[in-house]
């Protein structure tokens, strides 16, 4: 399976200014092949091909003097930049089709310079890691990586990030095998999990605080934003005070990361298979807003199946309407308590008698019906 293992790049002066023409010409060339296609469109010609696109936004605007200046950057990453631009209509008109899983996506727009931007590398350019352990990368030099674990085997790409708040990263692609986890007694570990913003998860004899990254940064956050607003346009104390809020938001969500690396790799190591139950975070965003989008909800289940597929743990989702709160785990009544003044209640007495505490049955519903779900041979829901 291909993973992205991402590192820290600390480029000098004279490589920043050499990435930053990188990150320029990868943009142009996006908008001149656009502007091509859209022109096309319109005027019901067929769509060129990437290579009508390259001979045209490259080959020949490098002999003119508006894009002559192309030539000074890699050849290999304007045409990942045309690449990207195919998948994009691609992956629009799948969507527009219906063929393509997800949320309806739109077409490709014109890239604006903005706090975020990224290049990407592939084996033609023939990048490289040093015996010094520096990232070779054509045109612009050898970049000082801080490495924090090896490479399973060699890169096929390699993308270099600039965020908004100011950061340099190395994004490797490489092929890496499965690594199957001893195998633990399925009855005695398997989980449920139910989230929560209470509680970010109830597992089976454990509860995983919530962290509140964003809830404990927000008045810090406030007042540069605060402060950022109170600049003028243009001018260099509001460029500082704009990377100060990327530079908080950027802490906010390396916290939020981690701690979602850390309790998913627990999780995959001490169950041997995982019941999720598969919630509606865009529509219950519009009720609960920031508390909800601090939780990640999200990456944390993408993360969480993409390790017990690579690790040998069995991952089944829960389908949403699934009543796990609602459930009385002993006697099977719906009798839980419902609706929004129902989130209120942490405990609750079933008509058999039953005192449930609210999280810990609905981890037990979830995991009844993950078991369920498994034994039926249908794990992905």
């Amino acid at each position: 399976m291909k993973l992205r293992y991402q590192f820290r790049l600390y480029p000098g002066t004279p490589q920043r200014i050499e990435l930053a023409k990188a990150f320029g010409c990868a943009r142009v060339v996006w908008n001149d092949a656009l502007r091509i296609r859209q022109d096309a469109y319109a005027q019901g010609k067929p769509l060129p091909s990437v290579v009508a696109l390259a001979k045209r936004v490259i080959t020949e605007a490098k002999k003119t003097k508006e894009r002559a200046w192309l030539g000074e950057v890699s050849a290999v990453i304007l045409q990942s930049s045309l690449r990207d631009l195919q998948t994009a209509y691609s992956n629009f008109f799948a969507s527009k089709k219906g063929t393509r899983k997800g949320p309806k996506i739109g077409p490709p727009r014109f890239k604006r310079k903005t706090s975020r931007q990224a290049v990407r590398f592939t084996k033609a350019a023939r990048f490289s890691v040093t015996e010094g352990g520096r990232l070779r990368l054509p045109k612009i030099g050898d970049v000082e990586v801080r490495w924090s674990r090896e490479l399973p085997s060699a890169p096929s790409t390699v993308t270099v990030i600039k965020d908004a708040a100011g950061r340099y990263f190395a994004s490797f692609v490489v092929e890496a095998e499965d690594k199957p986890l001893p195998e633990l007694d399925r009855e005695g570990t398997d989980t449920g999990i139910d989230l929560g913003l209470s509680s970010y998860a109830v597992l089976r004899g454990r509860k995983v605080a919530s962290p509140k990254f964003f809830r404990r940064q927000e008045k810090k956050l406030k007042r540069a934003q605060r402060k950022l607003s109170r600049c003028q346009e243009g001018s260099n104390n509001r460029r500082k005070a704009k990377l100060a809020v990327a530079k908080i938001h950027a802490r906010i969500a390396d916290q939020r990361r981690d701690f979602i690396e850390q309790e998913t790799t627990k999780i995959t190591r001490e169950s041997q298979a995982v019941y999720l139950e598969d919630l509606a975070v865009r529509g219950m965003a519009k009720s609960f807003g920031k508390s909800l989008h601090d939780q990640s909800w999200g990456r944390f289940a993408r993360t969480l199946e993409a390790k017990c597929a690579r690790y040998g743990r069995t991952f089944v989702k829960v389908g949403r309407w699934f009543p796990s709160t609602q459930l009385c785990s002993a006697c099977g009544a719906l009798t839980g308590p419902k609706g929004k003044a129902g989130l209120r209640i942490r405990a609750w007495t079933c008509e058999c008698g039953t005192i449930h505490d609210r999280d810990q049955n609905a981890e037990y519903n979830l995991r009844l019906e993950g078991r369920r779900i498994v034994a039926e041979g249908r794990p992905d829901t």
